[in-house]
């Protein structure tokens, strides 16, 4: 890899962590000229492979760091995200008065291209990959980056800042944790698709963790765009403070100019002046109201930008939605089994569970983040046929189930187990869906190894599963 030489260059960088961030921000420094020193507080042995490859990049490699090792003499940070902000290794750094960027700050500051951010609690891979579609259908040269786990396109942002060329586009999708280290990224289009109570386990407050996804749009100028969710009051709320050029969607109430909305079963566009029906809400192929929203938002942020409305329609027309999330897998002796392993807080399993418009047979639980259930609970009061549990969240999530007054639950020691035992609660025409509304970190790797688990689980049931 050959770069212009920048502002890192000659620069001693930290980087934390040996993780996605770690080993794909290490070789773009290193080839901006930066002297690079790439740890982690793991040994080699639970690092494996990962140390032989990071020798290759050329830089300082160190393992079972201390906070001390880990910052050797180095002046700029880069903190792998899953590092909170008070921990004791950033607590040095700022002690020291070293710089601390995020891996988006320094691919913001290398990119040639533009960039589409997209954040908020849920529907971000959704609208980040459908923005990516509606970019490429118009024939842009597309790079889906970020925080974005969907499987085929997992990029990190710095990547794809480094290949990206000035005529094509970046569409990335953002976290809270991403966005607690940036000072210059400026998105040329950013969306806030909702706020939620989600990471409530590392943000310490609501307000705190509603703050760093209002971050995305510090830096925008007037001639920037923010397309806002004005359903969501905290979305709503923020944007009414941004300096950046309004766009606000709504599922339901048609405003002004630079708005998105449903009107007569269409979504209905306007901007600059001009009014575009673009598709009828029944022509979508993603399922749910908060789909709708997602589709909204990708919308607006691509006529923003300068899409034509009939590529616009084409692409909504077209995309069927996300690996892991409202993922159909078969369908076995008449029940459908759906995969939405992606949805990781309470809100988006309420969403999701209301979305499915018949039977529902779901499996949810795993790592609390410090959430509260009751919501949900209610919510598997008035939608689910049944519930079944695994994880170290069950508990909890049973407490508020029965609270709403739910009785027909089930535990489970795996998902083989959870899906057997939802298979025999289901009846033809019925779903069953796993959507745990928790962190995977209890039982899987990850989401992705969560979901992969219920896919082999739903094949291996007895009778022939048909595709869905």
């Amino acid at each position: 890899m050959t770069l212009n030489r920048s502002e890192f260059a000659d620069k001693r960088i930290a980087i934390l962590g040996m993780a996605r961030t770690g080993m794909a921000a290490a070789p773009v420094l290193r080839a901006l000229g930066a002297r690079v020193l790439l740890s982690d507080m793991e040994s080699s042995a639970k690092l494996g492979p990962k140390v032989a490859e990071a020798w290759t990049l050329g830089v300082d490699v160190r393992t079972s760091a201390t906070p001390e090792e880990a910052l050797g003499d180095s002046e700029t940070v880069v903190p792998s995200p899953g590092i909170p902000r008070d921990a004791p290794i950033l607590q040095l750094a700022r002690l020291r008065g070293m710089s601390i960027l995020s891996e988006i700050e320094v691919a913001y500051r290398i990119a040639k291209a533009p960039i589409l951010a997209v954040t908020g609690t849920n529907g971000k891979t959704t609208t980040t990959m459908l923005l990516g579609e509606i970019m490429r259908l118009a024939g842009r040269g597309t790079w889906v980056a970020g925080n974005i786990a969907a499987d085929e396109v997992k990029q990190s942002l710095i990547t794809a800042a480094s290949q990206a060329d000035e005529d094509d586009v970046i569409v990335a999708e953002i976290s809270s944790f991403q966005l607690e280290w940036v000072e210059q990224f400026r998105p040329k289009v950013g969306v806030l698709t909702n706020i939620t109570p989600d990471h409530l386990n590392r943000h310490r407050t609501f307000a705190e963790y509603a703050g760093c996804k209002e971050r995305l749009f510090a830096a925008q100028r007037p001639d920037d765009v923010a397309v806002i969710n004005a359903v969501n009051a905290p979305a709503r709320a923020i944007g009414g403070r941004l300096r950046s050029r309004l766009f606000w969607f709504d599922r339901g109430n048609c405003g002004g100019a630079d708005s998105a909305c449903v009107c007569g079963g269409r979504i209905l566009l306007r901007w600059c002046g001009e009014e575009h029906v673009l598709c009828r809400v029944d022509e979508l192929r993603i399922p749910g109201m908060h789909n709708l929203e997602n589709a909204l938002a990708a919308a607006g942020a691509a006529i923003a930008y300068g899409i034509e409305p009939e590529v616009v329609a084409e692409a909504l027309r077209a995309f069927t939605g996300v690996v892991h999330r409202m993922e159909p897998i078969a369908t076995v002796g008449g029940v459908l089994y759906v995969n939405n392993s992606m949805c990781t807080n309470v809100d988006a399993a309420i969403r999701s569970l209301e979305a499915m418009g018949r039977p529902t047979v779901l499996i949810a639980g795993g790592a609390d983040k410090n959430s509260d259930f009751a919501p949900l609970g209610q919510a598997i009061a008035r939608s689910a046929k049944h519930l079944v549990l695994i994880g170290q969240a069950a508990p909890l999530l049973e407490s508020a189930a029965r609270d709403a007054g739910f009785e027909a639950i089930s535990h489970a020691d795996s998902m083989e187990s959870a899906v057997r035992i939802a298979t025999a609660r289901a009846a033809p025409g019925d779903a069953v869906m796993l959507s745990p509304a928790c962190a995977s970190f209890d039982m899987f790797t990850d989401f992705e190894a969560r979901g992969e688990a219920f896919r082999q689980a739903v094949r291996e049931l007895d009778g022939e599963g048909q595709a869905a």
